[in-house]
């Protein structure tokens, strides 16, 4: 049985694997694809609506621990890449 966790954005139960695990490594959100990086992580929906709401309320910045901003360039840059597999462009 996979684990659950709770998405930081919509703050909706989910599975391990429907949810994308982000970490932040000198003050960038990553996302964690093997799930192994060290440091805490924060699970969120990969879905653009979940992420907005996640850094809306500052809950990256809850999640993690983190004294002040983050930067999401590295996160969206992979949400985008994710709309892109979804529409079928390239």
């Amino acid at each position: 049985m996979d684990p659950v966790r709770t998405c930081v954005g919509c703050r909706a139960r989910a599975s391990r694997s429907a949810l994308l695990r982000v970490v932040h490594t000198e003050s960038r959100l990553v996302v964690d694809d093997g799930g192994s990086m060290p440091g805490r992580g924060a699970w969120v929906h990969p879905r653009r609506s979940c992420v907005e709401l996640a850094l809306q309320r500052r809950a990256f910045v809850r999640a993690l621990r983190v004294p002040g901003p983050l930067d999401t360039q590295t996160l969206e840059e992979r949400l985008n890449s994710y709309g892109n597999q979804v529409n079928g462009s390239k």
